[in-house]
């Protein structure tokens, strides 16, 4: 059973976190948001942190999840409830992403990347890549949510895999030490063929097109990467490279049950200093919220604001639920598709709705109200679109194949 009471260990991670979002990226948010494409160079002073709170078992960012070694200690019992890397992950990046999302994405070694190699690593690939700084390049020119359409190709030539092809919309792209790529190395294979594979950011081969210019998270670079006869070692290739139909490339696409939940908790994060704004300025115009009264019987921005905290309690227990069981070994793809459909609709609606009943103060750049609106928006279309996560619940709750429901 879900025991909701985090941890002592996970409260002081979460409290550490909470001071770096508001003594660190708070006083720089606008700073690097008015700056696009400038390295936020407040964040260097952190990278020895994150590297102490990983070598201690948590992280600062959260972005990365985590794992054990695969050894009986590192699986809970029938019994036990284990609250591991994602769990630690999860409430840490809801109090970062509070302070800034943008910041959070760029904070060093804590790139989605490193989730992937989390995921389908082996225990070597974990010892060589675990403290990398993974960004994750997964999307196309051709596509964009269809993961299966991959066309960049990975040709075994001897003892180095030879990687074509051209990667749109890395976060972090061009910041990361390496890049996690989804590559297929058979397309008569399909999708069972589709890899992931770590390239080391000087491979040779690798290279940035460009930087997108972009809505929200400025202080995140977004990066094109072109991959022309790109060599890195044979044993890059995350997990096995045996092609297996039948399994089709579900160990790619369980990266995905790491990242989601961390999507929702970054969404989480930013509605909440959302929900705390509006609550002061509601507060300061006199608007009484009461939580005994009916909310017909409330000023009209009470019972809106009770809705919009509503809405945002049941993301977070839909994210801590997914961390949760994939911290005990259960599969949770349904219940992290469910977390980060939630929390991505929940975070556009609860930023906006605050930037409206703010009213000037919420459009104005005075506070940080429509800079959170501005930001918020990705977080219901990276990892999987809004309508993609709906897709997949539909899938799981109908127990239907992706053939039988497009």
């Amino acid at each position: 059973m879900i025991n909701l009471e985090l941890p002592k260990k996970l409260r002081a991670q979460a409290n550490q976190a909470h001071q770096v979002a508001a003594e660190i990226f708070r006083p720089i948010s606008r700073k690097y948001d008015l700056a696009e494409h400038e390295y936020p160079v407040e964040l260097d002073t952190m990278a020895s942190m994150v590297e102490g709170m990983s070598d201690a078992g948590g992280e600062i960012g959260g972005a990365a999840g985590g794992r054990e070694k695969d050894s009986e200690s590192a699986k809970p019992s029938k019994t036990a409830n284990a609250n591991g890397g994602n769990m630690s992950a999860l409430v840490n990046v809801i109090e970062t992403c509070w302070g800034d999302v943008g910041l959070t994405l760029s904070i060093p070694y804590q790139g989605l990347g490193n989730s992937a190699i989390a995921a389908v690593s082996t225990d070597e690939q974990l010892d060589r890549f675990g403290k990398v700084w993974a960004s994750m390049a997964i999307t196309e020119p051709s596509f964009g949510s269809d993961s299966a359409a991959v066309t960049t190709t990975a040709v075994l030539d001897g003892d180095e895999w030879v990687l074509n092809g051209e990667k749109i919309f890395v976060t972090a792209g061009e910041r990361s030490t390496h890049i996690v790529v989804w590559a297929s190395v058979d397309k008569s294979l399909g999708r069972a063929a589709i890899k992931s594979f770590v390239v080391p950011r000087d491979a040779p081969g690798l290279s940035v097109a460009r930087l997108e210019h972009k809505l929200g998270i400025k202080a995140s670079d977004t990066a094109t990467l072109l991959l022309e006869d790109c060599r890195i070692p044979k044993d890059n290739l995350l997990g096995s490279a045996e092609v297996n139909a039948e399994k089709g490339f579900a160990g790619v696409m369980q990266t995905f049950d790491n990242t989601r939940p961390l999507v929702a908790g970054m969404a989480i994060g930013v509605a909440r200093a959302a929900l705390e704004e509006l609550r002061s300025i509601l507060d300061e115009a006199g608007v009484q919220i009461s939580y005994t009264a009916p909310a017909y019987n409330q000023h009209a921005a009470a019972a809106e604001f009770l809705r919009l905290e509503a809405d945002w309690e049941a993301a977070h227990l839909l994210a801590l639920r997914a961390a949760w069981m994939a911290d005990n070994k259960e599969p949770n793809s349904l219940q992290a598709s469910m977390a980060k459909a939630k929390a991505g609709r929940s975070a556009t609606d609860i930023t906006l709705k605050a930037v409206e009943l703010a009213g000037n103060y919420g459009y104005s750049e005075r506070l940080l109200l429509e800079k959170w609106s501005r930001d918020s928006k990705i977080l219901d279309i990276f990892e999987g679109t809004q309508q993609i996560q709906q897709l997949i619940v539909a899938r799981r709750v109908l127990g239907k194949t992706s053939a039988e429901l497009k």
